[in-house]
């Protein structure tokens, strides 16, 4: 059956090549970003069932509106992804880099998950999908807001699961989790390991979609990565 679902950060990485994995599966797609001319690109390509909006996740009213505007577009929502995110990661380490990633990544991001689940509320249906990752389970020095965001994310999206399951609402929310994945944030930066392809990615995401799995590692061998890290004790990781 196919839906219509808006892709929050489409622009590159896992977002782009999702909202082409989820077209060619025969859904309506919604596509945002910052960067017109790739969300033009993308329009080109995908030609019919897509739709595009700039938005500025950051600027948290104007998003709300962008949302609505694409509702009207695609005629209505089924599925959210909220995938906009930035990382600091070997980056200068600055109080203006920390607070950049949390106004995106926690603000921007829960701006915008609250916002769907009061819309899905309303209309009696809808999933919510947050693209998280492996990153959360650990605090890391040279991406420590980065790591602390998907936590969040993490935490949040377990608790609007919790919140579903008493709703009378036909509302599902995903967290998905991946490892590393060829992206603009992957890119030339070294102690990386087990690069998935983004279309492969792409395709496992959406997999789990279709399923409405409540959890999802991509790929899926980084399931044994996380639990490894949450067994690791506080005091070596300190050391590390």
């Amino acid at each position: 059956m196919s839906k219509k679902i808006a892709i929050i950060g489409a622009t590159s990485g896992i977002g782009k090549a999702l909202a082409e994995e989820l077209h060619a599966r025969g859904h309506t797609i919604g596509a945002t970003g910052r960067r017109v001319e790739r969300l033009e690109s993308l329009k080109q390509k995908l030609g019919t069932r897509i739709h595009t909006a700039y938005m500025d996740v950051t600027e948290f009213d104007d998003a709300i509106d962008q949302l609505e505007l694409l509702k009207q577009q695609m005629n209505g929502i089924d599925s959210i992804v909220l995938n906009a995110g930035v990382s600091n990661f070997q980056k200068r380490v600055s109080h203006e880099g920390d607070m950049h990633v949390i106004d995106v990544n926690v603000r921007g991001f829960a701006n915008l998950a609250a916002y769907s689940y009061s819309m899905f509320h309303r209309q009696d249906h809808g999933h919510i999908i947050g693209i998280s990752s492996v990153a959360s389970f650990f605090g890391w020095g040279l991406s420590a807001p980065y790591s602390a965001s998907k936590a969040f994310m993490n935490t949040y999206l377990q608790g609007y699961r919790q919140k579903a399951n008493h709703s009378d609402a036909d509302i599902s929310v995903t967290t998905i989790i991946p490892g590393f994945v060829e992206s603009e944030m992957t890119e030339g930066k070294r102690g990386m390991f087990w690069i998935a392809d983004t279309d492969k990615a792409a395709t496992q995401i959406a997999d789990a979609i279709k399923k409405k799995k409540h959890r999802a590692y991509i790929t899926k061998r980084w399931r044994l990565v996380a639990w490894l890290l949450k067994i690791i004790p506080h005091w070596v990781w300190n050391r590390m």
